[in-house]
């Protein structure tokens, strides 16, 4: 749900064991082929079915845009200047 709600967006699974490195195995697979305009949705047509678990919370946005607004700040001092506290 934390997911949904920070990124404003539905959150789907999968029914597989280590889907998060399922989905980075095909985002690589998606960097390999890049070159040839092949898009992600052909990289992964034969994926298993996603399923909607979550949908975010009414109201969430107003709480974290600003702090995703506030992270990318520091994230961004962190790498051009990683000295430097935050």
């Amino acid at each position: 749900q934390v997911l949904s709600d920070v990124f404003n967006a539905p959150v789907f699974t999968i029914d597989t064991a280590n889907s998060a490195c399922l989905g980075s195995a095909y985002r690589a697979i998606h960097g390999l082929v890049a070159e040839r305009n092949v898009p992600l949705a052909d990289v992964v047509k034969l994926a298993p079915e996603p399923r909607l678990a979550v949908t975010p919370t009414p109201g969430a946005q107003e709480l974290y845009h600003p702090l995703l607004k506030r992270y990318a700040e520091l994230e961004q001092k962190v790498i051009y200047n990683p000295a430097s506290s935050c």
